[in-house]
């Protein structure tokens, strides 16, 4: 069969011959030679000549070599072709995506960062957002555990605001959203490009103080219709596992617990042990017993993806249209994430002067195990926390069970309590389908409309129109034969949340070259945008009968307090930003905002936001010039001021809470001021000024750009204390003050392009950022309550510092701190002889690493490609609550497998096992590790199959791929602690699931 495409493919295939030159006449190595809209092509030898084998209906030859003008020649009846390249002076030409516009690279004075679909694709994505994660320089993305579906926590150079949101602003299609882009499809996504400085980030004023990503989706194009399939599948598993003690490990402990409070006789252990353990737990240690339940919860998990898209149109009207289906089964029983997408992006040209056009998605998911996302505020009087209902969690559980329990009878039936130990239940009842029951649907239909008249040449005017759908349900059931509930009634709550949010914009631009040198832009606008966010709730004890989960909570027993709330904020924008140059060497942007938001108090309603940014192609200097290797050279600055507007609405008003009282022998119920308002509430503002250098050399086979940056954040929204006596301890003010300081490096090298055609490009991003708190409430003095201090991160870790283990010998020493030899030894900071919490805490670390960043290799040869893609974050310090949760050291729930004390083993790690504890006294200290971690995120291997084999299968192009996700992790948390990912933002959750080594298939075919 081989044999017949190779003939078929000889029959329908013309060679083209030629030589490349360079513009004084010698042959460039290296071009890449392609036959347009097939996959067909080749590259040119040591001397510039090449032969190239045409596919039937090929007409066009495009040429592109790094660091040269591309150009397209037509075959016509030619079987010789040559061409002379031209070195394209302008290396740093690439169109990238700006608020309301695109800018060239070379014109754009602010920080921005790009990432394209080549790197999307590059990876097996379930949110869009994981993209950016190494992709971007000055981004922090962090994502914890292997929860299917599960978000993630993005921040743009570090974090400003204490009590308000550090989230960024994320743009889809030129609307700004309020619903996240967790529902997108990430394979519909054509480029993020990140706002960071406040020239990029000014145009969205208020809202751009955490930096701002654009969403730009795949979008058609005139020409032939191309229908395309992607695909892939494969499966996880655990990525390491939490060492807890088995069962033989488990028994010492529990004996070296009793011992230590002197109850155990070690010349009698036979007689000990009977006093010791119960009857089963004898049966485990006689019969060698060693359940491993987190093992029970556990599997093979899974993902798979497919999608079909069809792009194409004609010179008036173009059109993208795509349907995906993806769903991922998590290695925790029970929970999977299921979605549904489509899009529509479809744009017109109703005449030669005016041009309309839609992005459309609608999606519908369905996930198995997340906590609720819908928020339900708390009902106390404050404003602020809303509570998150709980989703599946019991990996946490299983950790601690008891290993010499027996989890099934001999036939083979659960048995529920697997000890006699009345609060821990089996295990393995949590994964009995129906036992747990968490379950989120999400239905959300979201449009960017525009309409586009050219009014006269450089004049224009657009419309946009923005909405955005979300209709979400949580339901949560909790049965009798589960941990919670331990033979008690089940339980059943359900959860509505409903977003309307919608944007209607008015886009006037202009642009204009004067005298052939000047280079004029302007961009008006006026915007008002409106969210409407209503939830409810209902919460049952006792239902009725389990089948019925939570679908009849009206026969239920009792009701818990149902609720309903109802958040509306509207912003009202004006805009106006001015773009100028000199003969595309000299740069100046003009940008100011005028922002209104609801959300404030009545004598702050509107706030002015203005930046300024200058540019200078320095590379487009004649003094420059017979610089042969330096293709292009800019420097920029900025400096502005942008807002935050991150806090929820209402919190400027004085609420009202309710009050109960006694009415007799009746209750009574009332309302009473819950807190008190404030008119004066303005936004957060941050100042940021911003140098950066945009370089390319040696043709392009080196280029990037460096950012340093200083970034003040004045007029925290913090409450201010205030004395009891007022009936109140507290009231939001602007009050305040914290500081971002870096660095930001972005490089791409070809490393090696040779005539045999292979390639080698490395992308490598950097990011070094200090945060401090400069000022606070009570001015610059530390705030120790709240643990935030000055000068330092606005998360620090404040507590006593661990020196070791008292040891034998240091008996009297221990004592006079109130200690026994086997605890844990803590340092006296001042010397007094005593341990306090005033005097002898300290700042153990933060959560801020010393720097990240990532690193991309790209390979490819004869249609064989090869990418790896490495990512680290160095020298911050994390949490882990598995060192608290499942670290009790007393004997009567499993631990960590840790290295603890013992007369025979004097450690200084971990303190003696103890009955006599909840706890080890100052068992807090041992939470505390370095969340250093390179991780390998991704290994993409791949075959382009030539154009020959691709037709005979009646396919224009075909790729076949395999990937390896996250196959290494190196990290002193799992290798030498215990611990499974420290890849976190503060702390390992105590029932976060491990982080998972996932394969995968794919296949990419065009028609």
């Amino acid at each position: 069969m081989l044999a017949l495409s190779s003939r078929v493919w000889a029959q329908q295939t013309t060679d083209i011959s030629g030589r490349v030159l360079d513009e004084k006449g010698g042959g460039l190595p290296g071009v890449t030679i392609q036959v347009k809209g097939t996959t067909a092509g080749t590259s040119s030898d040591g001397e510039g000549r090449y032969t190239v084998k045409v596919p039937a209906g090929g007409t066009t030859l495009v040429f592109s070599s790094i660091g040269m003008a591309a150009q397209t020649v037509t075959i016509g009846n030619r079987r010789q072709i040559n061409v002379t390249l031209k070195e394209d002076v302008h290396a740093l030409s690439d169109v990238v995506v700006v608020g309301y516009g695109t800018q060239k690279k070379s014109q754009t004075t602010g920080a921005i960062s790009s990432v394209t679909s080549k790197e999307i694709a590059e990876q097996p994505l379930t949110n869009a957002r994981q993209a950016l994660q190494g992709r971007a320089a000055g981004v922090d993305v962090i994502q914890s555990g292997s929860e299917p579906g599960g978000s993630v926590t993005v921040r743009i150079r570090g974090r400003r605001s204490i009590n308000a949101s550090n989230d960024p602003l994320y743009v889809i299609d030129g609307i700004p959203v309020a619903g996240g882009i967790d529902d997108i499809n990430p394979q519909d996504i054509a480029s993020l490009e990140v706002l960071k400085d406040a020239s990029a980030t000014g145009i969205y004023g208020s809202r751009g103080a955490n930096g701002v990503v654009l969403v730009t989706t795949k979008r058609g194009k005139a020409g032939k219709t191309v229908v395309s399939y992607d695909a892939y599948g494969g499966f996880s598993k655990a990525l390491g596992r939490v060492d807890v003690m088995n069962g033989s490990e488990f028994a010492e402990y529990k004996r070296e617990a009793y011992r230590a409070a002197g109850i155990y006789d070690d010349n009698d252990p036979t007689a000990s042990d009977q006093k010791l353990f119960s009857a089963i737990e004898l049966d485990g240690i006689a019969q060698g017993r060693s359940t491993d339940y987190p093992s029970m919860l556990l599997r093979t998990g899974s993902i798979q993806s497919h999608q079909v898209g069809v792009q194409g149109g004609s010179e008036k009207t173009q059109f993208a249209i795509s349907g995906n289906y993806f769903q991922e089964k998590g290695i925790l029983r029970r929970t999977d994430f299921t979605r549904y997408t489509f899009r529509v992006n479809l744009d017109h040209q109703i005449s030669d002067h005016i041009r309309v056009g839609t992005s459309t998605f609608g999606v519908y998911s369905v996930n198995n195990g997340a906590d609720s996302p819908i928020n339900n505020p708390s009902f106390d009087g404050f404003p602020n926390p809303n509570y998150t209902a709980r989703g599946f969690h019991p990996f946490g559980g299983s950790l601690s069970e008891n290993p010499l329990g027996k989890p099934y009878d001999d036939q083979g039936n659960l048995i529920f309590l697997p000890t006699p130990d009345g609060l821990r239940s089996n295990p393995a009842a949590e994964v009995v389908p129906g036992a747990h029951i968490a379950e989120t649907k999400t239905v959300r239909i979201f449009n960017s409309v525009y309409g586009e008249w050219k009014i006269v040449d450089g004049l224009k005017y657009r419309v946009n129109f923005g909405p955005d759908f979300t209709n979400q349900r949580f339901g949560r059931f909790t049965g009798t034969f589960t941990n919670a509930r331990r033979l008690g009634a089940p339980t059943g709550r359900v959860e509505n949340g409903q977003r309307f949010n919608y944007t209607v914009e008015n886009i006037l631009t202009y642009n204009k070259k004067f005298n052939g040198v000047h280079n004029l832009g302007f961009t008006g606008l006026h915007s008002i945008q409106r969210d409407n966010y209503e939830t409810s709730f209902i919460d049952v004890n006792a239902v009725s009968a389990e089948s019925q989960g939570f679908y009849n909570l009206g026969q239920a027993g009792s009701f818990n307090a149902p609720g309903t709330d109802l958040q509306t904020w509207t912003l009202q924008s004006f805009m106006g930003r001015v773009n100028y140059d000199f003969k595309e060497k000299y740069l100046l942007t003009l940008t100011g905002r005028y922002d209104g938001s609801s959300r404030f108090g009545s004598n702050n309603k509107y706030g002015f936001f203005p930046s300024v940014a200058v540019g200078w192609n320095v590379g487009d200097e004649t003094f420059f010039k017979g610089l042969t290797w330096l293709d292009q050279l800019k420097i920029r600055g900025s400096y502005g001021s942008i807002g935050n507007t991150g806090i929820s609405p209402y919190q400027t008003q004085s609420l009202l809470a309710r009050t109960s009282y006694a009415f007799g022998t009746a209750p009574g119920y009332g309302y009473r001021v819950g807190t008190l308002g404030n008119n004066d509430l303005k936004w957060e503002t941050t100042s940021t000024g911003n140098i950066g250098v945009d370089f390319s050399l040696w043709k392009g086979r080196v280029s990037g750009s460096v950012e340093a940056y200083q970034a003040d954040t004045r007029n925290l929204l913090l409450y201010n204390q205030l004395p009891i006596s007022n009936g109140f301890d507290r009231v939001l003010q602007n009050v305040g003050h914290t500081r971002n300081r870096g660095v930001e490096v972005t490089l791409t090298t070809v490393n090696v392009t040779s005539a045999n055609g292979f390639t080698w490009s490395t992308d490598l991003q950097y990011t070094r950022n200090r945060e401090a708190i400069i000022e606070l409430f009570n001015g610059k003095s530390d705030d120790v309550g709240n643990q935030r201090f000055i000068g330092q991160p606005l998360q620090v870790y404040y507590n006593y510092e661990k020196i070791g283990i008292w040891q034998l010998g240091e008996e009297d020493a221990a004592k006079a701190y109130g200690q026994k030899v086997g605890q844990i030894k803590i340092k006296d900071q001042n010397g007094d002889g005593k341990i306090d919490a005033v005097n002898d805490r300290i700042i153990l670390g933060s959560t801020i690493p010393d720097w990240s960043g990532g690193i991309t290799n790209r390979f490819a040869f004869k249609g064989f490609d090869l990418s790896f893609f490495i990512y680290a974050r160095i020298g911050n310090m994390i949490r882990s609550d598995f060192h608290i949760a499942t670290n009790h050291l007393a004997g009567r729930y499993n631990n960590l497998d840790v290295n603890y004390w013992t007369p025979s083993n004097p450690t200084n790690e971990f303190p003696r096992p103890n009955k006599d504890q909840e706890d080890p006294v100052y068992g807090t200290t041992l939470q505390y590790f370095d969340g250093s971690f390179v991780k390998v995120r991704n290994i993409n291997f791949g075959y382009n199959f030539s154009p020959g084999l691709a037709q005979a299968l009646k396919l224009s192009g075909l790729r076949l791929y395999t990937s390896i996700q996250q196959p290494f992790i190196f990290a002193t948390f799992r290798s030498k602690y215990k611990g499974i990912d420290p890849e976190t933002s503060d702390v390992v959750n105590g029932d976060q699931i491990p982080s998972t080594r996932l394969i995968t298939f794919g296949i990419n075919a065009k028609l």
